[in-house]
């Protein structure tokens, strides 16, 4: 007769013992509900409104990064008139694409940032940054333009005088770079968390083990 076979260092599965109970499971740390670490909701939503403000709050880089590298458009006025003293010029298409690139990277860096101090993610997280992204393109297009070059042209004009050169204000035309940062910013944290979040536990043993063997024939 075989005895059942059993994984060793593992209870027997007919043992009341084993599993433990519920309540026997430790809780995680920092308001974690399971033996994963994964925070629950309260924990989770504070999480996802500190990387909201931290995210929009970097806006303010991306504003005063496009301020300084954008190309500036030179203009000149003839006293009557402000022409663009480069005709053939590609500035204001630079001054877009500046802010797309600076804002692609920082979306990268924002998702680098927060999948290493939140590897478990969850959706408050990835929420708060997305959210913070657009947020944070939306400051960065704002505090840009109000540091720039003055917005009233004619009054530029009039004040540096007649063919003097001066720079017109700085503008976002293309508005859909606003989603550059979101985009890249989730696009990066899907990959990160796909390369190097946490994985499910293996099993310890194949649950075939557990199954009691079949009954052997009764022979004369």
């Amino acid at each position: 007769m075989t005895a059942p076979l059993t994984p060793p260092h593992r209870p027997s599965p007919h043992d009341s013992a084993w599993p433990p109970p519920y309540s026997a499971v430790p809780k995680g740390a920092d308001g974690a509900d399971g033996t994963d670490g994964t925070p629950d909701v309260a924990t989770e939503v504070r999480q996802g409104i500190v990387v909201l403000l931290a995210v929009t709050l970097a806006g303010v880089a991306l504003g005063l990064l496009w301020l300084w590298l954008a190309p500036r458009i030179p203009l000149i006025s003839d006293g009557k008139a402000v022409f663009l003293k480069d005709t053939e010029g590609e500035n204001a298409v630079g001054a877009d694409g500046t802010f797309t690139l600076l804002a692609l990277g920082l979306g990268v860096l924002s998702a680098a940032v927060v999948f290493w101090f939140h590897r478990h993610g969850g959706i408050a997280i990835v929420v708060g940054l997305a959210a913070g992204g657009l947020l944070g393109s939306l400051l960065g297009w704002g505090l840009g333009t109000l540091l720039g070059p003055a917005h009233d042209v004619a009054e530029h004009a009039r004040a540096v005088g007649a063919g003097v050169t001066f720079h017109a204000p700085l503008e976002l035309k293309a508005h859909g770079a606003v989603l550059a940062w979101p985009v890249a910013a989730m696009l990066a944290h899907l990959a990160l968390t796909a390369l190097f979040g946490p994985r499910d536990p293996e099993p310890d043993w194949d649950d075939t083990l557990l199954s009691p063997p079949p009954p052997h024939d009764a022979r004369p």
